[in-house]
Order: C-alpha cells, then structure tokens, then sequence
C-alpha cells in the first residue's frame, strides 16, 4: 500500500486484507495497485481489455472498468469498481465480479491476468 494512502472504504480495507493474506503472488501485486491512492489507482476501458485478452481469458483490473468500448470476446473480468455501463456490456458477453469474488473462485490465482 502506498505510505501516503490511509483507505477509509471498509470495502477497499476488507479486499486489501483478503488480498494480501493470499499465497499467490498476483493477488500481492494486485493488492499494491489497489493500495494506491485513488487518484493513482488503474481506470481500464473495455477496448483495453478487448485487445489485451484472447476468448476465455480471466482479467483482473486493481482498480476501475470503464465502459468505453465494447466486448466481443468471452472474458471473466475481475475488477474493485465498474460503472453501471461496464457492467452491462460485460455481462452481455462475458462475467463480471468483484476481486473478492475472483480470489475465493480462483485463490492460486491461476491462469489470471492483470491488466492496467
């Protein structure tokens, strides 16, 4: 976690916790981009996540979905927050969770992307 973040979101604070008591070592750097403050924390728009990921893929974003974009592919993204539009065309073609939902699917973290 960043020294100058102090998260008060008792979400934010519950997910780094669950994060960092994980053995695998993508949940760790998860956690460090998701300890950032906000302001430094990723925004990914789906056309990101589009041309990073191949069909089948699970993409976790330490951050933000933005909506901007669309989806062709049969992706799981993984992500802290989402706008109401990301969710949408997500669901449309894909599956979207939250990372804590990601990590008690999937605790090895295998087969896991992060994309930022």
């Amino acid at each position: 976690m960043d020294k100058k973040a102090d998260p008060t979101n008792p979400v934010l604070i519950d997910t780094l916790e669950l994060l960092e008591k994980q053995e695998a070592s993508i949940w760790n750097k998860v956690a460090e981009n998701l300890g950032k403050v906000n302001r430094k924390r990723p925004e990914v728009n789906l056309s990101d996540v589009e041309r990073l990921s191949e069909d089948g893929d699970t993409v976790v974003i330490p951050g933000k979905i933005l909506g901007s974009g669309r989806l062709t592919k049969e992706i799981k993204i993984a992500a802290f927050k989402a706008t109401n539009s990301a969710k949408e065309k997500i669901n449309n073609k894909g599956e979207f969770m939250f990372i804590e939902e990601l990590v008690e699917e999937n605790p090895e973290g295998s087969e896991v992307k992060i994309v930022k």
